[in-house]
């Protein structure tokens, strides 16, 4: 018999067959199926609620309907996202202008197969994942479209041109700070989900699960799971080894309630009341800010402006989340 962690890999595998719409929401208006693909209220951001969301639905209702899968819609998002960083190579307004609409139509994917898991009940571990590799793919070839666009180009104020400086700048802002950035504010999103809604609302993973799901993997027939879990389990251990003080907090708050459900309401609100102002944060630390600084500054014609924005305002907002959260876990490791 399969232990759990071998039936736990199992069950991320990438699906083969169409997901159809549960049947608690089959019945439900636009508005109510809007509602029911939010992750959550307090995680929402205003231009996705208002724009993004709406528009994913429409297009996540179009893929269910033709029997198409979450993890496809996300694939096609690397394409358009790719593409974008095609058309940001030129200095053209018009090519800068169709990266834009791109790099719009590769989010509303990235919306859209998010929405599709929660109405199908679909979500697994590999769709979250490849959903974030999907962004990531995105911005690798856009600041590859930067270091195109700006080699033979002379640094702001001076005559000397850019040349492999670019490639270092761009490396340094995307590869270090991107990845650092992108990555605590998932991680400060799950949380916050796991407090308010629990394990089912929330993906909030350790380490030390993954490394048992990925140590149980058969030795044949699992190449896709190996190297997945492989790099997920280093990915949940970057989190943590971020967060010591929340690691130590959600020890005592585990070792009390086992279970989310256990926490009394009081206790669930009081993490809710000092967690959601964070939320913000962490909403401009993924995708709609940076990606607005990013279109201004490719259609400007100062797409160095983006990795300097990356290193300087966005580096000190996660420092400035960081030490606010891990002070709040430290508040509440007394009241638990």
């Amino acid at each position: 018999m399969k232990n759990k962690e071998e039936n736990d890999a199992l069950s991320h595998k990438i699906p083969t067959f169409a997901p159809q719409i549960s049947k608690k929401h089959m019945e439900k208006s636009f508005r109510q199926l809007l509602q029911a693909s939010f992750k959550s209220e307090d995680t929402e951001e205003w231009l996705d609620v208002y724009f993004t969301r709406p528009i994913g639905l429409v297009f996540a209702l179009m893929w269910i309907k033709i029997g198409v899968t979450p993890n496809f819609v996300t694939i096609l998002s690397m394409f358009l996202g790719a593409g974008a960083g095609w058309c940001f190579i030129h200095t053209d307004l018009w090519w800068n202008v169709c990266g834009v609409v791109l790099m719009m139509l590769a989010n509303f994917c990235d919306s859209t197969d998010g929405q599709m898991a929660r109405l199908t009940n679909h979500k697994t571990t590999i769709g979250r994942m490849l959903d974030g590799f999907a962004s990531d793919v995105w911005y690798f070839f856009c600041y590859l479209a930067i270091v195109i666009r700006l080699w033979n180009e002379p640094i702001p104020l001076t005559t000397v041109k850019w040349g492999i400086g670019i490639v270092l700048f761009c490396s340094f802002a995307g590869f270090y700070w991107h990845a650092r950035q992108c990555q605590l504010a998932d991680y400060y999103r799950q949380i916050h989900l796991y407090f308010i809604k629990g394990e089912a609302g929330s993906e909030l993973n350790s380490y030390e699960q993954q490394r048992r799901i990925y140590e149980s993997l058969p030795e044949k027939g699992a190449f896709w799971e190996h190297i997945f879990y492989y790099f997920y389990q280093g990915w949940c251990k970057k989190q943590e080894k971020a967060t010591p003080h929340f690691q130590h907090f959600f020890r005592q708050v585990k070792s009390k309630y086992p279970n989310a459900a256990d926490m009394p309401d009081d206790f669930r609100q009081a993490f809710r009341q000092r967690s959601l102002p964070l939320m913000k944060y962490t909403n401009i630390l993924t995708h709609n800010t940076r990606a607005t600084v990013l279109y201004v500054a490719c259609i400007i014609n100062l797409p160095w402006i983006y990795p300097l924005f990356e290193v300087t305002i966005l580096a000190a907002l996660y420092y400035y989340m960081k030490h606010k959260h891990e002070s709040m876990c430290r508040q509440m490791v007394k009241i638990i």
